[in-house]
């Protein structure tokens, strides 16, 4: 079976704000209550959600960083094209 991962993440446009709510959430703040106040995708609606996806479905950056992530870990920021990410590995399978 192909490695998939289950992960949400909260986009935004600068690094400052990606380590600003790195520390929020390193701090205990709710990811997914971050996500729906702050990211700039569309999966904010749901707590920033992406489901399970394999490789070659994401850009190779954050496909990267969500497959060498560990279940239940928070990695970033990490930069690509689309902005500043932070990753939290929901479930891998």
């Amino acid at each position: 079976m192909t490695q998939q991962v289950r992960a949400s993440h909260i986009l935004v446009k600068g690094k400052g704000k990606a380590d600003e709510l790195r520390t929020r959430v390193d701090g205990g703040d709710e990811f997914a209550s971050l996500a729906k106040e702050f990211s700039e995708c569309p999966s904010k609606k749901r707590g920033g959600d992406l489901g399970w996806f394999k490789r070659g479905m994401m850009v190779k950056e954050f496909e990267k960083a969500a497959f060498e992530g560990d279940k239940g870990s928070v990695v970033g920021p990490v930069k690509t094209d689309f902005g500043w990410h932070l990753i939290k590995i929901v479930d891998k399978k």
